[in-house]
């Protein structure tokens, strides 16, 4: 049996420093994968923080936009669109509605079904997220060419449709598309 030194004659083991983004597996070496996961964390942290004066979370902007843009769906398609869940989306709804910014109208033909709908306070407040959204969007294309631009959008689209078994029957769509 092995005698234990004494605490001040044992030398230190000496830590491994984490490397910082952009290094190591967590830079140019890294999996895809996780470099799309450090990347999307980063832009949520500036979201967050950029939209936290207005006291906006990423996923209700994400809630506000895709209403604006799809308008008069259920929380069901909302939540699909804005990649969240739907019990997600509920929360978000409620909170936006409590918030005026948010409105309901009941389905012409389903009554269960309601359609969301933004209202004139939730326009506003969706303006004022997209300065702010878009200041961020500037930052993070700045230094990219347009075709490189381009580029980027089409590669993110391709991922997200190669979950969704659409890629195949698009990819000829995304590589020709202006």
């Amino acid at each position: 049996m092995r005698k234990a030194l004494p605490r001040s004659t044992r030398k230190p083991v000496p830590r491994s420093r984490v490397p910082a983004p952009g290094e190591g597996k967590r830079g140019e070496a890294g999996y895809l994968g996780y470099l799309l996961r450090q990347a999307a964390g980063a832009y949520r942290l500036r979201m967050e923080r950029a939209l936290a004066d207005i006291a906006v979370t990423p996923p209700q902007f994400s809630v506000l936009t895709m209403l604006a843009a799809y308008p008069g769906h259920s929380n069901a398609d909302l939540a699909r669109v804005a990649l969240l869940t739907p019990q997600t989306v509920s929360v978000i709804v409620a909170n936006l509605e409590r918030m005026g910014a948010v409105g309901r109208r009941p389905h012409a033909v389903h009554g269960r079904i309601q359609h969301l709908e933004l209202t004139k306070s939730g326009r506003a407040l969706l303006t004022a997220c997209e300065t702010r959204a878009h200041a961020i969007e500037r930052d993070l294309h700045a230094g990219l060419s347009a075709a490189d631009e381009r580029a980027v959008r089409r590669w993110l689209v391709r991922v997200a449709l190669s979950e969704t078994g659409r890629a195949r029957h698009n990819r000829y769509c995304i590589a020709t598309a202006p």
